[in-house]
């Protein structure tokens, strides 16, 4: 599923060999922003296992990738998980963490989506579009800040677990169902969907 925001003046979806005129557009310089633990759970929603240099190379296309950005809880004593941040690092991404938090039912959480908001805007005057890889309604302010200083704002995420007040402000969406064929691990070697997994 691909969708155009009807209240700005992009133009129609279209589709010409296979690609949407949005992805033909002049995007600029591109800045990603990928919620690791939101990207996890569609993964897994969709019975894939991502690969995480197919994403990075499907999200920038011909654009001029200005950094990426790859927001994840990590338990320090995972040795498997700080070898797959070590991967992600050397592979394109700019790594952001923050320390698992137990919770009294026992669950270990990492709540990034101030990380991400912040990041958003501090850098906003340095990129032309941004593509948020997230369907979290709680970042839907800070995107609509972003559109108003010019920036245009992308939303990846799956559709069944995607806020629609993030698709609303956003000027284009993607749905990870559409793609996950381009983006799929097709073996179980390499690093994987395993970093946002909580522990």
């Amino acid at each position: 599923m691909n969708y155009t925001n009807p209240n700005t003046n992009r133009e129609l979806l279209e589709t010409v060999n296979g690609d949407s005129i949005c992805d033909r557009l002049n995007r600029g310089r591109v800045a990603i922003f990928v919620d690791g633990s939101n990207l996890f759970y569609a993964a897994l929603q969709l019975g894939i296992e991502i690969d995480y240099a197919k994403l990075l190379c499907r999200m920038v296309g011909d654009s001029r990738l200005m950094r990426a950005f790859f927001y994840t809880g990590v338990d320090r004593t995972n040795d498997k998980q700080q070898g797959f941040l070590l991967w992600m690092r050397r592979n394109g991404y700019r790594v952001v963490t923050k320390d698992l938090v137990q919770h009294p039912d026992g669950s270990k959480k990492a709540n990034l989506d101030v990380e991400i908001a912040v990041d958003m805007m501090t850098l906003a005057d340095h990129f032309d579009t941004a593509i948020l890889v997230s369907g979290d309604g709680d970042l839907a302010y800070a995107v609509n800040a972003i559109a108003y200083r010019g920036v245009r704002v992308e939303v990846m995420s799956l559709r069944s677990m995607t806020s629609d007040s993030l698709i609303n402000v956003a000027d284009y969406y993607t749905d990870l169902d559409a793609i996950k064929h381009d983006i799929q691990k097709l073996n179980s070697s390499g690093y994987i969907g395993f970093a946002a997994r909580p522990t």
